[in-house]
């Protein structure tokens, strides 16, 4: 029952009015049947954002890059003296700075034919330091990219140890030759010193470029797996950094 508020009305007691009106029945079951309404409303909704969008929309990942920069896909380029360690270097693409060179504890010679026998995987294993903050949970405080010295591994094999270092002249001379190169091999020519002689003399320096697949486990782990120009087959090198 509605109430008059009319004015002219002067047998009304405005003060014995209640503050809220009272519903019928049918205003009730109309109230009711509008909920139901709005329930089913906001129900298609919800089922349009959740088979409609991709899934990645609105879950967190679980696998941060620490260098979100870098990019899932990168340049690697292997690169050495035919009998001296083969060194690795990783570039976002063939013309950028390295962020990542590593000396390999084995030669050149050794890793092509490793590579010509079969799958070859490298892991390079580094001990985890930890630094535990005061009211914190203890973490490692160097970049993966960082650790100086890596336990190297090859097909199960230990080598001896790998060396992280910063570009240099030999290094940037080496990636600017190649930077041309996407994908391939090939035999730069150095001048190298030659004591017997009191001169220098040609020397040569074995390549190889391709792309890599950058798989980031998590902040102590990540992979670089070869990718093959056909897109054929599986990686034939596979490079793992492990800090355990």
């Amino acid at each position: 029952t509605y109430y008059n508020l009319n004015p002219e009305t002067p047998d009304l007691d405005f003060h014995s009015l209640p503050l809220v009106a009272r519903s019928s029945t049918t205003s009730a079951a109309a109230f009711h049947r509008t909920r139901i309404t709005i329930a089913a409303f906001i129900r298609s909704l919800l089922s349009i954002f959740t088979f409609h969008f991709p899934a990645t929309i609105f879950t967190i990942p679980t696998h941060l890059s620490i260098t979100p920069s870098l990019g899932r896909r990168v340049t690697g380029t292997l690169f050495g003296n035919r009998h001296g360690h083969v060194t690795f270097a990783v570039q976002y693409d063939s013309r950028s700075v390295p962020v990542l060179i590593i000396e390999f504890a084995v030669s050149t010679s050794t890793l092509v034919k490793e590579m010509s026998s079969g799958l070859v995987r490298i892991a390079l294993e580094c001990e985890k330091k930890i630094q535990t903050p005061r009211g914190g949970r203890g973490r490692s405080a160097m970049r993966l990219f960082g650790e100086p010295a890596w336990t190297m591994y090859c097909n199960g094999r230990k080598c001896g140890y790998a060396v992280s270092r910063s570009c240099n002249e030999s290094d940037w001379h080496v990636l600017s030759t190649v930077e041309r190169v996407s994908v391939g091999a090939g035999v730069i020519p150095t001048l190298v010193d030659n004591d017997q002689k009191g001169g220098v003399s040609e020397g040569e320096l074995l390549y190889m470029r391709a792309r890599f697949e950058r798989v980031v486990g998590s902040r102590d782990s990540e992979a670089f797996y070869m990718l093959n120009p056909d897109g054929n087959g599986g990686a034939e090198l596979s490079i793992f950094l492990l800090r355990i």
